[in-house]
């Protein structure tokens, strides 16, 4: 067979793949949101957060004005046409609104967003601040800004959770994603996260879509806010919409590689959750939840020989 042949062969086998499944192809179908433009979103919102930090570093007084007017209209602009793709996919997927007509609907959506924006703002440097005072070896703000992943991950979910309460599909979760593969820190858009939370060292935190964590929870590496199952339907299907996972209350630290399961649990205010706890019913308030410590055995220098 000639590299013609081949590749025609080639073409038609996969052509008849796509045809006979139509999971995992976009074809024939005209909206999708643009993952790079959504993307280019998330380095607009970093340097209307941060200014001064991403992007332009130049500011002074005399040009900040001109530059976040630029910057705000750009984003608005792009924020209009991801949402309104997002919006029509949607109405295309399920024929819930004439293909077409989601404009609209996605201005006053992005109009919101962008009214909002200060509001996001203080509660973001309230993260900053908490990063600072909770964690000793950070020497300032600018460090925590700059450098600390689960502020990251917290930044990106915080307008991902914004968007996801106006009902935006797709969007929300593209974002989160996109942060849980820069920081390993996997936050649902749909978690509702208080004030002044902070994700140390981030690597590894899963925190699910129907967490509740009150104001100033601090996290540390590895933990999880997971569902202890995923009940489902007469036929099979997995119910969706219930409350699955955990409630943790104001002050509670939930040390490294902690595992938190189940919409009922709740974690009382001002608890403390100890490393590699694995903990499925609720605990009152100011309580101190810790396994029991291992045995250690360590081999000395000589064969054989054991020190406990």
């Amino acid at each position: 067979m000639t590299e013609v042949a081949e590749l025609r062969s080639a073409v038609d086998a996969m052509l008849a793949s796509y045809r006979a499944d139509p999971r995992g192809h976009h074809i024939g179908r005209r909206y999708l949101p643009s993952r790079s433009e959504i993307l280019e979103i998330i380095q607009l919102l970093l340097q209307a957060f941060y200014p001064g930090y991403f992007g332009r570093q130049d500011l002074d007084e005399d040009n900040v004005g001109s530059h976040v007017e630029a910057l705000l209209g750009t984003l608005t602009g792009k924020l209009a046409v991801q949402i309104e793709q997002c919006l029509c996919y949607a109405a295309e997927c399920d024929g819930s609104l004439p293909v077409g007509d989601c404009g609209p609907h996605a201005q006053r959506v992005t109009s919101l967003v962008l009214a909002r924006l200060p509001d996001i703002r203080r509660a973001l440097l309230d993260d900053v601040q908490a990063a600072y005072d909770g964690d000793p070896a950070a020497t300032n703000l600018d460090e925590v800004i700059l450098a600390y992943p689960g502020l990251l991950a917290v930044t990106v979910y915080r307008i991902a959770h914004e968007l996801f309460i106006m009902g935006i599909p797709l969007m929300p979760r593209i974002m989160t994603e996109w942060v849980h593969s820069a920081t390993g820190c996997d936050i649902h858009p749909g978690a509702a996260i208080g004030a002044r939370f902070f994700i140390d060292h981030a690597t590894g935190v899963v925190v699910g879509e129907t967490t509740h964590i009150g104001a100033d929870v601090k996290l540390y590496q590895g933990v999880t806010m997971g569902a202890i199952s995923h009940p489902k339907d007469a036929g099979g299907r997995l119910i969706r919409n219930t409350k699955r996972h955990p409630t943790v209350e104001d002050g509670v630290t939930v040390y490294a590689n902690a595992t938190v399961l189940g919409g009922a649990t709740v974690v009382g205010k001002g608890s403390v959750v100890g490393g590699s706890v694995f903990l499925t019913k609720s605990v009152p308030a100011a309580s101190r939840v810790a396994v029991n410590a291992p045995e250690l055995r360590v081999q000395g220098p000589a064969a054989g020989e054991d020190e406990e």
